[in-house]
């Protein structure tokens, strides 16, 4: 008898556990940069990936914490420009007076993507790009940058923000490592709010942590 209630007992605090665990399985956007999870990784991930796709390092998402995401601003950190485009007195426009590139200036200012919760530019092929944007810069010195860092789907939306400016002040840093003087490159991040892909697995994320480039060119 006794080993019938210690049973039912067991059983009932298995059940009540599943349940609570369930209820917090959710991404909670509380305003903080780093993201809070709690729960399992399947429902983060969807009841559809294979446990294989679980065990991969490049595309495990581990959210960094509030003060991964600070030296960004410290100490060292190459400054904004004085003016912000479209401001009076700045001589440009605002983002919105910039251009996509086209014709050979698209050749120069491709997109360059991210790994998973990261900010570094991982291949070796981006070394070339770079030499290849700021040597376009340096021969139109009236050309003005914009950089925008994006994210993929998850995550919390403040969260995304940070890591989409990091993306794009990293690329700005490289540019004015070559010599291209930082008043004329500026940054914005979207975070994961405009995708150039709008799937909801690994191909599709792959191919929104990017920056983009628009340029406007001063007469």
């Amino acid at each position: 008898m006794k080993k019938t209630v210690l049973a039912l007992v067991l059983l009932s605090a298995i059940v009540t556990g599943c349940h609570r665990e369930t209820d917090n399985d959710v991404w909670r956007d509380d305003g903080q940069l780093s993201a809070n999870y709690k729960g399992s990784a399947r429902t983060l991930w969807g009841a559809e990936e294979n446990e294989a796709f679980f065990e991969s390092k490049e595309e495990d998402f581990v959210a960094l914490k509030d003060e991964d995401l600070r030296p960004l601003f410290t100490d060292g950190a190459i400054p904004q420009p004085k003016w912000e485009p479209g401001e009076h007195g700045s001589g440009i426009p605002g983002i919105d007076g910039f251009h996509s590139p086209i014709g050979a200036e698209s050749a120069i200012f491709k997109n360059v993507y991210f790994n998973t919760d990261d900010h570094i530019l991982r291949g070796t092929e981006y070394s070339t790009m770079i030499d290849r944007m700021s040597a376009y810069l340096k021969s139109h010195p009236h050309t003005y940058l914009f950089v925008s860092g994006h994210c993929d789907e998850r995550g919390p939306e403040a969260y995304n923000l940070s890591l989409g400016a990091r993306r794009a002040n990293y690329v700005r840093t490289l540019l004015v490592q070559k010599g291209i003087d930082p008043e004329r490159i500026h940054t914005i991040s979207y975070g994961k709010e405009r995708p150039a892909e709008m799937g909801h697995g690994p191909e599709a994320w792959s191919r929104n942590r990017r920056a983009e480039f628009k340029i406007f060119q001063q007469r």
